[in-house]
């Protein structure tokens, strides 16, 4: 079986379930919204939210993916930056205990938080501190850790730095790898859109896209915008929701129907789906079957909470594989 490597924003997510907007108000954040935070308001914050239960789990959504995909039975890796910290340590301890090999680069900045507040109709609201996973550069990534590996997934938050993404990619493909990579955010393809086809004309295998990301990338939508994205990449995917999602491989587009499911919670969706695709994939599954496996995986976990999968759910996937 190929071995999978990913690389992304090493985050900690703090959940804490709200009853109300009190909270939310006490603390400036609009309901249903996601605030980039410095590391005062960091503190700020989790100074109220001392007294409050709170769930804690390794989070970023490269991290997600590379955990779905040891769950599932992968040899996967991760490189990511956190802080010498308590909140780093946990993201190492998070790693570890689900199989995952951590490539950790540590710094002085404290490790990343997505602190979310959950209201009571399972509404999020995001306040967010890159910290560490902000300072990553390219000469901090061993490029030795790359000859253990056959793949590669890039997250597409990455695309912010220009230097960093780039100096994965050529190195990537100096090492043999293949290089599977999210979009992960339509404002950010908006704004790099040069960039990002370069990156897929000339680095990329294997993209992943929802329908706004793969619309703002080729101006057109769903089946269409896959046939432009296969035009730079071997492997597209296009997901659209509860209308399932489209793969185009070896020049075929396959069409994969959704899985019902009671919607709760779609965080971290698109970074299951990936894993159960990816999963497929290295283990030469054709594309109907590794897209089931992903569209299976990523309907099971919106009924829950959070961007993991509880064990009980797992132990049904092995049915599935």
């Amino acid at each position: 079986m190929k071995k999978i490597l990913g690389i992304g924003n090493a985050l900690v997510d703090i959940l804490v379930h709200i009853d109300n907007d009190e909270i939310l108000d006490r603390l400036g954040l609009q309901k249903g919204g996601m605030e980039m935070i410095d590391s005062q308001r960091k503190r700020e914050i989790l100074e109220v939210i001392a007294g409050m239960p709170q769930t804690l789990a390794t989070g970023g959504s490269t991290s997600n993916t590379i955990h779905g995909l040891a769950r599932l039975g992968a040899e996967a890796g991760y490189i990511g930056k956190v802080g010498n910290d308590k909140m780093g340590q946990l993201f190492r301890e998070g790693c570890t205990r689900f199989g995952v090999i951590p490539h950790l680069i540590e710094s002085k900045e404290d490790t990343g938080v997505a602190i979310t507040f959950i209201s009571s109709n399972a509404e999020r609201t995001f306040a967010t501190y890159l910290g560490a996973a902000a300072t990553m550069q390219p000469d901090e990534v061993d490029e030795q850790i790359l000859d253990n590996y056959d793949i590669i997934h890039i997250e597409g938050y990455l695309i912010f730095n220009h230097d960093l993404i780039l100096s994965v990619c050529q190195k990537a493909k100096e090492h043999g790898l293949q290089i599977s990579m999210d979009m992960a955010s339509y404002n950010l393809i908006e704004s790099n859109l040069d960039f990002v086809k370069m990156l897929l004309r000339d680095y990329v295998d294997i993209i992943f896209a929802n329908e706004e990301e793969a619309k703002a990338f080729a101006g057109v939508e769903n089946v269409e915008a896959l046939h432009v994205l296969s035009e730079s990449c071997p492997i597209a995917i296009v997901k659209v929701g509860k209308d399932g999602s489209y793969i185009k491989m070896n020049g075929e587009v396959t069409t994969i129907s959704p899985v019902d499911a009671q919607r709760i919670d779609t965080t971290g969706a698109g970074d299951i789906y990936a894993s159960g695709f990816l999963y497929g994939y290295i283990n030469g599954y054709n594309a109907l079957k590794s897209g089931n496996l992903a569209s299976y995986l990523s309907s099971r976990l919106i009924e829950y909470v959070g961007a993991k999968l509880p064990d009980e759910v797992w132990s049904e996937v092995e049915k599935l594989k």
